[in-house]
C-alpha cells in the first residue's frame, strides 16, 4: 500500500499555492491530506510547518524539530515536489502501518488516539 496526497492546506495563509513571505523570517502550518488510496473519503491529516532558518533564529525559546520542513525560500512547486518525493517513499502494508510512517513527515490527526 502506497500513500496518496490529495491536498495541502494552511489555515495560515489563504492559498499556499501563492503565499510569498512578506521577509525572510516564516513560518507556515501545512495540512497534508493524505489517504491509501485516491478515494478522498478515506484521507487523514497529517500537520508539519514549513518554516525559514530565520524564523528558527528569531525563537526565543527552543524548539522541537520534529515535523519541521526547513526551506531558504518559500516555493511551493519545491516544497510539494520533495512532500511528494518522502510520501513515495513509505509503503505499508495496512493503513496503520504506512499512516506511522508518514507520521515521521507530519503530525498524524490520530497520534496518541486511544478509544
Amino acid at each position: 500500500m502506497k500513500p496518496h496526497l490529495h491536498k495541502i492546506y494552511s489555515p495560515d495563509v489563504a492559498d499556499v499555492t501563492t503565499y510569498s513571505p512578506a521577509d525572510s523570517s516564516f513560518a507556515v502550518l501545512f495540512q497534508l491530506f493524505v489517504g491509501p488510496t485516491e478515494d478522498r473519503a478515506a484521507e487523514e491529516s497529517f500537520d508539519l510547518v514549513v518554516c525559514s532558518p530565520e524564523w528558527l533564529r528569531q525563537a526565543d525559546q527552543p524548539v522541537i524539530g520534529r515535523h519541521l520542513i526547513i526551506v531558504n525560500n518559500y516555493e511551493y512547486d519545491k516544497l510539494e515536489e520533495f512532500i511528494r518525493s518522502v510520501l513515495g517513499t513509505y509503503e505499508g502494508r495496512d493503513w496503520p502501518e504506512l499512516a506511522s510512517k508518514i507520521a515521521r513527515l507530519g503530525r498524524w490527526e490520530f497520534e496518541d488516539y486511544t478509544e
